[in-house]
């Protein structure tokens, strides 16, 4: 069976994956402006952007032939447990003869979990079926532990772009493994091919650190967010971000009194503020910019898809957030209509009000920084 998936993450572990299971797999391509526009044109002019990326990526693999789409769900408030069933409708009405699988956590309906496994199996035995996921979730935490290396150390790279093309040999790498020996060893020549990227020195008190939190999609998604860690980067800041497709697994794979995942850790200190959880990241967001606190950072991004009702949650309680944890905190609403110019001028203004932050904390400076900061985009 010809089988794809969304463009989220780390596409090479759901690759090799599905082909450890039988299936021809149709690896979805980076999106483009042509996804952009393939998904506003059959997506609800309401629905957030995220749908319509996904939209657009799931259009251009069913015209290479896709018959099942493997995806992601959820339960609660948050519109997204529903586009599964939205999507293959409107792939069905378009014409296109295609399966959209959906998975939840185990925990919420087991039932419907391992049926869902059963659809997706092939002719593999169970018991290789859970030894291939395992393998596959091994991947994804090396290659996000690359991304979070690369998205600190790119902020002092000599040459522009060397990091980028260490990215792409590291993923071949990566593709070629099959075991859990070649994968951590391949992992650790990758840091080693890293290490050896000639980078600037900078002093640690002038190093400037930026923590991102969001919707998952428009955090992890470089395409969506017009490349928002790479830019931050070359306006020499440090970027890190924990909204991962490992993160979001290890939260959603095991019940929650035995889970230690850093996204119920967040839930825990957003407690404080009282919060009803209303879908999405709204608890592990407002814990996280808590966290990034904390531990000093020089400011914090919120990203967000336009209309999203959870992140529009978060937003609201920025302005205390900032307030009561004196760190200048930056929300940027995500949608088909953002330009490369508009995001590139905001992140340097936001840049530029960290930087001199700083420089006043450390001394560096005699003039009084503002008292508060918070930018609502």
């Amino acid at each position: 069976m010809k089988v794809s998936f969304p463009y989220m993450g780390q596409t090479t572990a759901y690759k090799k994956f599905l082909e450890l299971l039988g299936h021809e797999v149709i690896a979805p391509s980076h999106p483009t402006q042509h996804t952009f526009d393939l998904g506003v044109l059959y997506s609800p002019e309401f629905i957030c952007y995220p749908f319509k990326v996904m939209m657009g990526s799931y259009f251009e693999v069913c015209e290479k032939g896709a018959e099942m789409i493997i995806s992601s769900g959820g339960s609660g408030p948050c519109r997204a447990g529903l586009y599964g069933k939205v999507h293959e409708e409107i792939l069905r009405k378009a014409g296109y003869d295609v399966d959209v699988v959906i998975f939840d956590s185990i925990f919420r309906h087991t039932g419907y979990f391992i049926r869902q496994i059963k659809r997706i199996k092939n002719k593999t035995p169970l018991y290789k079926v859970a030894k291939y996921a395992l393998f596959a979730l091994e991947m994804v935490k090396y290659l996000d532990a690359v991304d979070r290396k690369i998205n600190i150390d790119r902020a002092y790279e000599v040459e522009s772009g060397s990091f980028d093309r260490a990215r792409e040999e590291i993923d071949k790498a990566f593709y070629k493994c099959n075991n859990k020996k070649e994968l951590k060893k391949t992992y650790e020549e990758s840091v080693k091919k890293l290490d050896a990227i000639p980078k600037r020195t900078v002093k640690e008190s002038d190093k400037v650190r930026i923590g991102l939190v969001g919707e998952i999609y428009v955090v992890m998604e470089r395409a969506t967010n017009n490349q928002i860690e790479k830019r931050l980067n070359a306006l020499g800041c440090e970027v890190v971000n924990h909204q991962t497709i490992s993160e979001w697994i290890e939260h959603n794979t095991k019940p929650r009194k035995i889970n230690k995942s850093e996204g119920w850790r967040m839930w825990d200190l957003a407690e404080k503020y009282k919060l009803c959880n209303c879908g999405g990241h709204d608890m592990e967001n407002t814990g996280r910019i808590m966290d990034y606190a904390a531990k000093h950072f020089d400011g914090v991004i919120h990203l967000m898809p336009f209309g999203c009702l959870p992140e529009l949650v978060t937003r609201s309680l920025i302005p205390k957030l900032s307030d009561d944890l004196d760190i200048p905190i930056l929300t940027m609403s995500i949608d088909e209509q953002n330009g490369e110019a508009n995001t590139q001028t905001r992140l340097e203004a936001f840049c530029d009000l960290c930087k001199n932050r700083k420089k006043v904390k450390t001394g560096a400076v005699t003039k009084k920084a503002p008292e508060k900061e918070t930018v609502s985009v």
